[in-house]
């Protein structure tokens, strides 16, 4: 792009998310990515240490204004009982000023932990979920 319009820049406002396709709009922020991980690769006649991907990981988080008991609803008495849930979250960004739609699907979702309880007088109640997921589609990009 050579060059874009102040108001194209998206707001983080327009993002939506869902888990096993119930919109959450109380999610206040959503992150998900990959790492990939790489082996050194040494060559002959090559000075330069070379590059092999060996492996991917999908990691994340999100950010819940604090509603209901949503998330502990859902995994709680599973992970008590050793289940691990199949959980599927998707997300959509498209500012209405902005070019296009980016849309993602994060499948195989596992939570690093759960929220039991946590706040403190004064302060607006907030969940934060960090997850690993091991399969993704992406569905848009801008």
């Amino acid at each position: 792009m050579t060059g874009f319009n102040d108001e194209q820049v998206w707001l983080g406002t327009w993002g939506k998310v869902w888990i096993d396709g119930d919109l959450m709009s109380e999610a206040t922020a959503f992150r998900a990515e990959v790492t990939i991980s790489y082996e050194d690769v040494k060559r002959v006649q090559n000075l330069m240490t070379g590059q092999k991907m060996t492996g991917i990981a999908g990691e994340g988080e999100i950010t819940l204004h604090k509603v209901d008991s949503y998330v502990l609803k859902k995994v709680a008495a599973k992970i008590k009982a050793g289940k691990i849930p199949d959980i599927t979250i998707e997300s959509s960004w498209a500012d209405p000023n902005g070019v296009g739609e980016q849309r993602i699907a994060v499948k195989h979702v596992k939570f690093e932990k759960i929220t039991l309880i946590d706040w403190e007088t004064g302060n607006i109640g907030e969940e934060s979920y960090s997850f690993r997921f091991s399969d993704y589609d992406i569905k848009a990009m801008a």
